[in-house]
């Protein structure tokens, strides 16, 4: 099992194969996306390396993630390596829905346990404004589909933003009356790129969470594979909430999850100064190097992020990791 220096347990890795983003949205890539890179982006054969590692080092979850993991065409054949992996028990997606009414079929069919699509506005206009597409009830739709399809567990993520969420969560707790999937509120994160849209923009999970307390919802058990999430259901509702407040105590005494980039370097933390290469032991079939690596590099971990002093470490937006 792979332990780090705090005796955290990391279940979990979430798996980027693409740092390209067809949206545009505010906190993240305003400016749409800018290629500073070759896109020598993982292959097949180098995440199939890389899923059988961790799952021998006792990794259980994968989740895959971007920029758009739907913008690579061999996505279904991505999956399903990676769920036929020994060892790994669930298999989840991030993304942005674009094509998820017209792919969600051949995800669940690839073997997908978990879908997670950001929405951060309900609005049509608000959606637009911040994502730069006119998408969002075709993304609603495929979420339907997802749920008829009998994926039971789906997720909506929303960051919060003042401008454009943080006064109008009444909106969301209305679409999770009959719906039963977990909204998630996700605190606005600093980032390098984004530090005036944050200054501005930021909302505290933490009032969020004292408003549903106060209105009768109850905290949900976590799985030792779950995220850093806090949720809670209350009985007259389908749907679930999650927060994830990284600005909040002891919000990394939880951690279990490790990342790697599209370009197979490992991430310690969402703002770790550097990712570090293990593209050098993807090249064969022989997982002893490769084993070796991650448990060498874990030791380097640190107990905590250090968003609080505005340190981002070399998270330019969150499409470079997917979140």
């Amino acid at each position: 099992m792979l332990t780090d220096n705090y005796g955290r347990r990391f279940y979990y890795l979430r798996l980027s194969i693409t740092d390209v983003c067809n949206f545009r949205c505010d906190y993240c890539l305003p400016d749409g996306y800018q290629c500073d890179h070759d896109r020598d982006f993982l292959s097949l054969a180098e995440i199939q390396r890389l899923a059988t590692a961790f799952a021998s080092l006792g990794t259980e979850k994968i989740r895959i993630t971007g920029g758009e993991p739907s913008l690579r065409k061999d996505l279904p054949q991505i999956l399903e390596s990676c769920k036929s992996t020994p060892g790994i028990k669930k298999l989840a997606i991030t993304t942005n829905g674009y094509k998820l009414n017209s792919q969600i079929q051949d995800w669940i069919d690839a073997g997908l346990d978990a879908l997670n699509v950001s929405i951060d506005s309900l609005d049509p206009r608000l959606f637009q404004s911040i994502t730069g597409h006119d998408k969002l009830q075709e993304i609603l739709s495929g979420i339907d589909k997802a749920l008829t399809l009998g994926l039971t567990q789906v997720k909506v993520n929303t960051v919060l933003m003042r401008q454009y969420n943080g006064a109008d969560i009444d909106t969301f707790l209305n679409f999770i009356k009959e719906t039963p999937v977990t909204l998630r509120f996700i605190e606005l994160m600093q980032t390098g790129d984004n530090h005036t849209f944050f200054t501005e923009q930021h909302v505290q999970g933490s009032r969020i969470k004292q408003q549903l307390i106060l209105a009768g919802w109850q905290p949900v058990i976590k799985e030792k594979s779950s995220g850093p999430a806090q949720e809670f259901y209350h009985p007259d509702y389908r749907g679930k909430i999650g927060l994830i407040m990284p600005y909040s105590k002891d919000f990394c005494a939880s951690c279990n999850r490790l990342r790697i980039s599209a370009l197979g370097k490992l991430h310690l933390c969402l703002f770790a100064d550097q990712g570090l290469s293990l593209r050098e032991h993807l090249q064969s079939d022989d997982q002893a190097p490769l084993i070796n690596a991650i448990s060498h590099l874990l030791t380097d971990k640190k107990a905590t992020h250090f968003l609080q002093q505005q340190l981002t470490g070399a998270t330019k937006n969150l499409a470079m990791l997917g979140g």
